[in-house]
């Protein structure tokens, strides 16, 4: 009996790990006609994603990989043991002609076995400085994919001649948003400018207290649409602490807009965007920096992150695309201050947005596609 084609991909967690290669999958449609499946963790919000892009979803077990020590770190092994098993069985049944892997903890056990079963894998790298499964997956790849020439130096001299620099894959949807639709979605009054603050997916603690601080400031001179995150919606940082914004009182209904989560919207908002105030995950950077937006970055850092996003806005600070709040500038008054500092200077706004955008390239997911079909000896 004959086994249809296919290509797996792998890696989730977060939608920086399953947009992207959702990208590299539409490109691919428009040439490969075998199965596309997906290996990835139990998590729902990986699954809804993944399927309602058209792709085939199979959960695995996994664990994180852990720097630090923890007692969770004994239960992971083993769940890490069990995905590598549950992965390896699904690979010799699909029988793909190459796995792809876009990163993160689940992404580890499929490229693992992929490689022990003889199948050729990719994997890719959305950040400045590669993460712990990119470091493992890229010892046994056959291709490390990666968004910045400087990455290549993070690896061992005996992974670098399998680097190549690819840039960041995107929903092409980004592309398409129309700046008009989004001001008249948002309901925003006519000549006010907007600044657009999310915090990823699940929202940002952190951003939403400096936005509700900065809102007393900011007044009616902006249009401020903040994504909360869903968990958050409720909550004493997120749209439930609107009214105790300012220490003027609540921010007017005309100039503040608060959605737990932006969806099919996004690129019709972003397009609207003045100015992005954001995390520095690779997967927002590359969105807002595709459409040329001035970007004020506020990185997720500390004891709890390997420090991938403070990286991340450190290469676009240095390029002039972005204004980065950290540490002891990470405050309300200070973001309101560059805010209004950029909006007084429309000239050093679109300087700043026209270097965001030097920084990336929109064609990448047409590009990894292309690579994964010479690779399986498919034409495009």
């Amino acid at each position: 009996m004959s086994v249809e084609a296919a290509i797996v991909f792998t890696g989730g967690g977060t939608g920086g790990h399953i947009y992207p290669g959702l990208a590299v999958a539409a490109e691919l449609r428009k040439t490969f006609r075998g199965r596309l499946v997906w290996l990835g963790s139990k998590k729902d919000s990986d699954r809804r994603a993944v399927e309602a892009a058209g792709l085939e979803f199979v959960a695995i077990p996994s664990g994180k990989l852990r720097r630090e020590l923890s007692l969770e770190n004994l239960v992971d092994v083993f769940r890490v043991v069990a995905g590598y098993f549950a992965a390896r069985r699904a690979l010799r049944q699909i029988r793909p002609m190459l796995v792809f892997s876009k990163g993160g903890y689940v992404s580890v056990p499929p490229c693992r076995a992929a490689a022990d079963l003889g199948i050729p894998v990719f994997t890719h790298e959305s950040d400045l400085t590669p993460g712990l499964a990119t470091r493992l997956n890229a010892a046994r790849a056959d291709k490390v994919l990666v968004a910045w020439e400087r990455t290549r130096e993070a690896f061992p001299a005996t992974v670098r001649p399998r680097v190549e620099v690819v840039g960041n894959p995107m929903r092409k949807a980004i592309l398409e948003g129309d700046a008009g639709r989004g001001r008249a979605l948002l309901r925003v009054p006519e000549g006010l400018p907007v600044v657009l603050a999310m915090g990823g997916s699940q929202g940002a603690r952190q951003i939403n207290r400096l936005i509700l601080g900065a809102l007393s400031e900011l007044g009616g001179r902006v249009f401020v649409v903040h994504q909360t995150g869903e968990a958050r919606a409720g909550s004493d940082d997120g749209r439930g602490a609107a009214t105790d914004a300012g220490a003027d009182g609540p921010p007017s209904p005309s100039s503040y807009r608060a959605l737990p989560f932006i969806g099919e919207e996004l690129p019709d908002i972003m397009a609207a965007a003045d100015i992005v105030v954001s995390r520095a995950g690779a997967g927002a950077l590359q969105e807002a920096a595709a459409l040329g937006k001035p970007l004020i970055l506020v990185p997720l850092a500390g004891s709890g992150t390997r420090g991938d996003q403070v990286d991340n806005a450190g290469l676009f600070e240095e390029a002039g695309a972005a204004r980065v709040l950290l540490g002891e500038t990470a405050n309300s008054a200070t973001l309101a201050a560059t805010i209004l500092a950029w909006l007084a200077d429309p000239k050093a706004a679109r300087e700043a947005g026209k270097a965001a955008a030097a920084l990336v390239r929109t064609d990448s997911a047409a590009r990894v596609a292309r690579l994964i079909l010479d690779r399986i000896g498919e034409t495009p």
